[in-house]
């Protein structure tokens, strides 16, 4: 059974609490985008988000917390549009299905806000192993249902989901930062996504 709902004096705390955590992560996000994680300065961020410096310390026990936040927040966002440009596509074979999410990847990867803040700063600031948990806390599920959609209408061979799909996201994330780091990002995103489709070519049965 559902618990009691809460008083109103709490429910009212429980609101502006996490009215405050939005307004930071929007700040940091807009901040973190624009300037880098090492340019933004505690001081702009509450100034930008319209609250006190302890109301960012009572969130977030650092800036690097509250980048954690952005970089998921980021990466939520990312994989709610892969899943809707796939959705939208309306097809019926899970093999173009992927070849559409990995293009929209790579093409969404060049964004300035997920450039700087997912594939520049991301792995750097928050270490590599924290980076990868939230880069796959939100898009590693659509990459295993896609699997499975493939292996149940016999479209791609039957073998265990749950590796496949880590190696589909280390591939997805390596081409991203490939291109990130490439002086020329259009030649870099034909050539990753050429090597893509040779990737997704070996699912099929």
């Amino acid at each position: 059974m559902p618990g009691p709902e809460p008083k109103p004096a709490r429910r009212r705390q429980v609101d502006r609490s996490a009215a405050t955590r939005a307004a930071l992560v929007a700040a940091g996000r807009r901040l973190f985008a624009a300037e880098g994680f090492a340019a933004v300065a505690t001081e702009a961020i509450v100034a930008a988000a319209g609250v006190s410096r302890g109301a960012l310390y009572h969130q977030f026990v650092d800036k690097t917390a509250l980048f954690a936040a952005v970089v998921e927040a980021v990466e939520a966002d990312v994989a709610a549009r892969l899943a809707s440009e796939v959705a939208d596509a309306g097809s019926n074979d899970p093999i173009e299905a992927m070849r559409l999410a990995a293009s929209a990847w790579l093409r969404i990867c060049v964004e300035p806000e997920v450039h700087r803040i997912v594939l520049l700063d991301g792995p750097s600031v928050l270490g590599w192993a924290e980076w990868r948990e939230l880069c796959q806390r939100h898009v590693f599920g659509l990459i295993r249902d896609v699997l499975s959609w493939g292996m149940e209408i016999g479209r791609i061979r039957q073998q265990p989901v749950g590796p496949l799909a880590h190696v589909l996201m280390g591939a997805s994330d390596e081409a991203a930062l490939y291109i990130a780091r490439a002086a020329d990002t259009e030649t870099a995103r034909a050539e990753m996504m050429d090597a893509l489709d040779l990737v997704i070519d070996g699912l099929m049965r």
